[in-house]
Protein backbone atom coordinates (compact mmCIF):
# COMPACT_ATOMS: atom_id res chain seq x y z
CA UNK A 1 0.00 0.00 0.00
CA UNK A 2 2.88 2.29 1.04
CA UNK A 3 4.99 1.67 -2.82
CA UNK A 4 1.54 2.06 -4.13
CA UNK A 5 1.58 5.43 -2.98
CA UNK A 6 5.01 6.30 -3.44
CA UNK A 7 4.44 5.32 -7.00
CA UNK A 8 1.43 7.75 -7.12
CA UNK A 9 3.17 10.74 -5.95
CA UNK A 10 5.93 10.06 -8.10
CA UNK A 11 3.52 9.57 -11.49
CA UNK A 12 1.48 13.26 -10.38
CA UNK A 13 5.27 15.05 -10.04
CA UNK A 14 6.05 13.70 -13.34
CA UNK A 15 2.89 15.16 -14.73
CA UNK A 16 3.25 18.74 -12.96
CA UNK A 17 6.89 18.39 -14.70
CA UNK A 18 5.22 18.02 -18.18
CA UNK A 19 2.05 20.31 -17.39
CA UNK A 20 4.69 23.23 -16.40
CA UNK A 21 6.79 22.24 -19.65
CA UNK A 22 3.82 22.14 -21.91
CA UNK A 23 2.62 25.46 -20.08
CA UNK A 24 6.50 27.35 -20.69
CA UNK A 25 6.29 25.86 -24.14
CA UNK A 26 2.65 27.81 -24.91
CA UNK A 27 4.11 31.05 -23.42
CA UNK A 28 7.05 30.93 -25.58
CA UNK A 29 4.64 29.81 -28.91
CA UNK A 30 2.42 32.93 -27.91
CA UNK A 31 5.36 35.18 -27.82
CA UNK A 32 6.87 33.86 -31.10
CA UNK A 33 3.72 34.63 -32.78
CA UNK A 34 3.39 38.17 -31.02
CA UNK A 35 7.28 38.91 -32.07
CA UNK A 36 6.06 37.98 -35.76
CA UNK A 37 3.25 39.96 -35.77
CA UNK A 38 4.89 43.00 -34.37
CA UNK A 39 7.59 41.94 -37.73
CA UNK A 40 4.48 42.09 -40.23
CA UNK A 41 3.41 45.52 -38.82
CA UNK A 42 6.68 46.79 -39.27
CA UNK A 43 6.93 45.73 -42.99
CA UNK A 44 3.58 47.43 -43.34
CA UNK A 45 5.52 50.71 -43.03
CA UNK A 46 4.33 53.32 -40.96
CA UNK A 47 0.74 53.60 -39.73
CA UNK A 48 0.58 56.97 -41.59
CA UNK A 49 2.55 58.85 -44.02
CA UNK A 50 1.84 62.36 -45.01
CA UNK A 51 3.09 63.96 -47.92
CA UNK A 52 1.76 67.66 -48.77
CA UNK A 53 -1.02 67.46 -49.63
CA UNK A 54 -1.35 64.33 -48.80
CA UNK A 55 -1.52 61.54 -46.31
CA UNK A 56 -2.08 57.98 -46.15
CA UNK A 57 -3.43 55.62 -43.31
CA UNK A 58 -3.96 52.12 -42.84
CA UNK A 59 -4.39 49.44 -40.56
CA UNK A 60 -4.41 45.39 -40.21
CA UNK A 61 -6.75 44.11 -37.78
CA UNK A 62 -5.56 39.96 -38.02
CA UNK A 63 -8.57 37.66 -36.88
CA UNK A 64 -5.43 35.77 -34.98
CA UNK A 65 -1.65 36.92 -34.48
CA UNK A 66 -0.65 36.34 -37.55
CA UNK A 67 -2.54 38.48 -40.95
CA UNK A 68 -2.94 37.03 -43.99
CA UNK A 69 -3.86 40.25 -45.24
CA UNK A 70 -1.37 43.09 -46.20
CA UNK A 71 -0.56 46.71 -46.78
CA UNK A 72 2.98 48.35 -48.02
CA UNK A 73 3.46 52.12 -48.41
CA UNK A 74 6.54 53.17 -49.33
CA UNK A 75 8.26 56.05 -51.40
CA UNK A 76 9.22 55.31 -54.53
CA UNK A 77 11.10 58.14 -55.75
CA UNK A 78 9.16 61.60 -55.68
CA UNK A 79 5.89 59.09 -56.14
CA UNK A 80 4.41 57.16 -53.02
CA UNK A 81 3.70 53.62 -53.50
CA UNK A 82 1.26 51.97 -51.84
CA UNK A 83 -0.38 48.26 -51.67
CA UNK A 84 -3.11 46.34 -50.39
CA UNK A 85 -3.63 42.81 -50.53
CA UNK A 86 -5.06 39.25 -49.17
CA UNK A 87 -3.50 35.52 -49.22
CA UNK A 88 -6.12 32.84 -49.27
CA UNK A 89 -6.40 31.34 -45.56
CA UNK A 90 -5.25 32.91 -42.18
CA UNK A 91 -3.05 32.61 -39.06
CA UNK A 92 0.34 30.97 -39.70
CA UNK A 93 -0.28 29.43 -43.15
CA UNK A 94 -1.13 32.37 -44.62
CA UNK A 95 1.21 34.51 -42.73
CA UNK A 96 4.10 32.92 -43.40
CA UNK A 97 3.74 33.70 -47.17
CA UNK A 98 3.40 37.64 -45.95
CA UNK A 99 7.10 38.44 -45.98
CA UNK A 100 7.56 36.73 -49.29
CA UNK A 101 4.80 38.71 -51.83
CA UNK A 102 5.47 41.96 -49.57
CA UNK A 103 9.34 41.62 -50.60
CA UNK A 104 8.18 40.64 -54.22
CA UNK A 105 5.94 43.68 -54.38
CA UNK A 106 8.37 45.95 -53.22
CA UNK A 107 11.05 44.82 -55.68
CA UNK A 108 9.24 44.64 -58.33
CA UNK A 109 7.27 48.04 -58.73
CA UNK A 110 10.55 49.86 -57.79
CA UNK A 111 12.33 47.96 -60.85
CA UNK A 112 9.25 48.57 -63.02
CA UNK A 113 7.45 51.45 -62.01
CA UNK A 114 4.22 50.28 -63.54
CA UNK A 115 1.84 48.35 -61.33
CA UNK A 116 0.38 46.15 -64.30
CA UNK A 117 3.61 45.59 -65.30
CA UNK A 118 5.01 44.51 -61.52
CA UNK A 119 1.91 42.08 -61.00
CA UNK A 120 2.74 40.51 -64.26
CA UNK A 121 6.20 40.06 -63.03
CA UNK A 122 5.24 38.41 -59.31
CA UNK A 123 2.20 36.35 -61.03
CA UNK A 124 4.72 34.95 -63.65
CA UNK A 125 7.54 34.51 -60.53
CA UNK A 126 4.60 32.79 -58.15
CA UNK A 127 3.94 30.54 -60.87
CA UNK A 128 7.33 29.89 -61.65
CA UNK A 129 7.94 28.85 -58.02
CA UNK A 130 5.51 25.16 -58.25
CA UNK A 131 5.49 25.73 -54.39
CA UNK A 132 1.26 25.85 -54.60
CA UNK A 133 1.28 29.31 -52.72
CA UNK A 134 -2.54 30.13 -51.80
CA UNK A 135 -4.35 32.16 -54.18
CA UNK A 136 -3.39 36.27 -54.03
CA UNK A 137 -5.13 39.35 -54.21
CA UNK A 138 -3.76 42.72 -54.64
CA UNK A 139 -3.95 46.72 -55.49
CA UNK A 140 -1.17 48.08 -55.95
CA UNK A 141 -0.87 51.77 -56.97
CA UNK A 142 1.03 54.68 -57.37
CA UNK A 143 0.35 58.17 -56.25
CA UNK A 144 2.16 61.07 -57.45
CA UNK A 145 2.13 64.12 -54.68
CA UNK A 146 2.41 66.35 -57.08
CA UNK A 147 -0.14 65.84 -59.31
CA UNK A 148 -2.38 63.41 -57.56
CA UNK A 149 -2.17 61.23 -60.37
CA UNK A 150 -2.75 57.83 -59.18
CA UNK A 151 -1.67 54.87 -61.50
CA UNK A 152 -3.25 51.12 -59.93
CA UNK A 153 -3.86 47.80 -60.80
CA UNK A 154 -5.90 45.42 -59.47
CA UNK A 155 -5.31 41.11 -59.31
CA UNK A 156 -8.48 40.48 -58.37
CA UNK A 157 -9.15 42.28 -55.66
CA UNK A 158 -12.01 44.03 -54.19
CA UNK A 159 -12.22 47.51 -56.03
CA UNK A 160 -10.97 50.54 -54.26
CA UNK A 161 -13.47 53.39 -53.78
CA UNK A 162 -13.50 57.15 -54.32
CA UNK A 163 -15.00 59.69 -52.54
CA UNK A 164 -15.07 62.91 -53.97
CA UNK A 165 -15.49 66.15 -52.40
CA UNK A 166 -17.86 67.11 -54.51
CA UNK A 167 -19.55 64.37 -56.72
CA UNK A 168 -20.29 60.81 -56.58
CA UNK A 169 -18.53 57.99 -55.46
CA UNK A 170 -16.22 56.05 -58.08
CA UNK A 171 -14.98 52.39 -58.19
CA UNK A 172 -11.66 51.57 -59.45
CA UNK A 173 -11.91 48.25 -61.04
CA UNK A 174 -9.03 47.54 -63.77
CA UNK A 175 -6.68 45.02 -63.45
CA UNK A 176 -6.18 41.51 -63.89
CA UNK A 177 -6.84 37.93 -62.66
CA UNK A 178 -5.97 36.56 -58.74
CA UNK A 179 -2.12 35.91 -58.59
CA UNK A 180 -0.75 33.04 -58.79
CA UNK A 181 -3.63 31.18 -61.05
CA UNK A 182 -3.07 31.78 -64.69
CA UNK A 183 -0.01 31.83 -66.67
CA UNK A 184 -1.26 33.98 -69.48
CA UNK A 185 -3.02 36.56 -67.01
CA UNK A 186 -3.11 40.13 -68.54
CA UNK A 187 -2.93 43.14 -65.98
CA UNK A 188 -3.83 46.53 -67.23
CA UNK A 189 -3.73 49.96 -65.19
CA UNK A 190 -6.64 52.34 -64.44
CA UNK A 191 -5.50 55.62 -63.47
CA UNK A 192 -7.52 58.80 -61.34
CA UNK A 193 -6.79 61.87 -59.92
CA UNK A 194 -7.37 62.58 -56.49
CA UNK A 195 -8.45 66.57 -56.08
CA UNK A 196 -8.41 68.79 -53.11
CA UNK A 197 -11.03 66.87 -50.76
CA UNK A 198 -10.91 63.46 -52.59
CA UNK A 199 -10.80 60.37 -50.56
CA UNK A 200 -9.13 56.83 -51.71
CA UNK A 201 -10.43 53.56 -49.71
CA UNK A 202 -9.04 50.51 -50.20
CA UNK A 203 -9.78 47.46 -48.53
CA UNK A 204 -10.17 43.62 -47.82
CA UNK A 205 -12.80 41.28 -48.30
CA UNK A 206 -12.68 40.61 -44.46
CA UNK A 207 -14.93 43.65 -43.85
CA UNK A 208 -17.18 43.29 -46.31
CA UNK A 209 -17.85 40.02 -45.24
CA UNK A 210 -18.48 40.80 -41.49
CA UNK A 211 -21.67 38.91 -40.52
CA UNK A 212 -24.14 40.22 -37.33
CA UNK A 213 -26.25 37.59 -35.12
CA UNK A 214 -28.52 36.91 -38.62
CA UNK A 215 -25.51 36.13 -41.04
CA UNK A 216 -26.02 38.79 -42.87
CA UNK A 217 -22.80 40.53 -44.41
CA UNK A 218 -21.71 44.06 -44.10
CA UNK A 219 -21.20 44.28 -47.70
CA UNK A 220 -19.48 46.53 -50.04
CA UNK A 221 -22.24 49.01 -50.09
CA UNK A 222 -22.05 49.40 -46.51
CA UNK A 223 -18.47 50.39 -46.82
CA UNK A 224 -19.49 52.78 -49.06
CA UNK A 225 -22.29 54.36 -46.85
CA UNK A 226 -19.60 54.74 -44.18
CA UNK A 227 -16.85 56.25 -46.42
CA UNK A 228 -19.25 58.85 -47.67
CA UNK A 229 -20.00 59.68 -44.08
CA UNK A 230 -16.87 60.10 -43.19
CA UNK A 231 -16.28 62.29 -46.07
CA UNK A 232 -13.92 65.41 -45.59
CA UNK A 233 -12.57 63.96 -42.71
CA UNK A 234 -8.73 62.79 -41.96
CA UNK A 235 -7.44 59.62 -43.36
CA UNK A 236 -7.19 57.44 -40.08
CA UNK A 237 -10.77 59.55 -39.38
CA UNK A 238 -11.94 57.68 -41.78
CA UNK A 239 -10.69 54.42 -41.40
CA UNK A 240 -11.41 54.10 -38.34
CA UNK A 241 -15.14 55.35 -39.03
CA UNK A 242 -15.63 52.20 -41.70
CA UNK A 243 -13.89 49.44 -39.15
CA UNK A 244 -16.12 50.83 -36.49
CA UNK A 245 -19.38 50.94 -38.71
CA UNK A 246 -18.37 47.06 -39.57
CA UNK A 247 -18.33 46.09 -36.11
CA UNK A 248 -21.41 47.79 -34.66
CA UNK A 249 -23.35 46.12 -37.34
CA UNK A 250 -21.27 42.81 -36.61
CA UNK A 251 -22.64 43.41 -32.96
CA UNK A 252 -21.22 40.69 -30.55
CA UNK A 253 -20.58 37.86 -33.56
CA UNK A 254 -17.42 37.02 -33.77
CA UNK A 255 -15.14 38.33 -37.03
CA UNK A 256 -14.06 35.14 -39.13
CA UNK A 257 -11.45 36.70 -41.77
CA UNK A 258 -8.31 39.59 -41.46
CA UNK A 259 -9.27 42.99 -42.21
CA UNK A 260 -7.11 45.55 -43.75
CA UNK A 261 -7.86 49.19 -44.43
CA UNK A 262 -6.08 51.67 -46.71
CA UNK A 263 -7.11 55.59 -47.08
CA UNK A 264 -5.44 58.11 -48.87
CA UNK A 265 -7.07 61.87 -48.21
CA UNK A 266 -6.15 64.61 -50.08
CA UNK A 267 -6.56 67.53 -47.90
CA UNK A 268 -8.19 71.03 -49.08
CA UNK A 269 -6.12 73.10 -50.46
Amino acid sequence: MRLSSVGAAARERVLEDELVTLLREHDDLRRSMYEAAQVQRKLCGPRLIRRQPFEIASELFPVRHLSGDFISVFELGTDLAFAIGDIAGKGLSAGMWFTHVVGMIRQQIETLGDPAAALFAINRNLLHTRLEMPLTTVLLGRLSPQTGEVTYCSAGHPPALVFRNDGPVESLREGGSVLGVLAGACFANGRTTLRPGDTLLAYSDGITECRNENGAEFGAERVATAGQISRGSGAGDTLFSVLGAAEVFAGSQSREDDIALLVVRRGNE
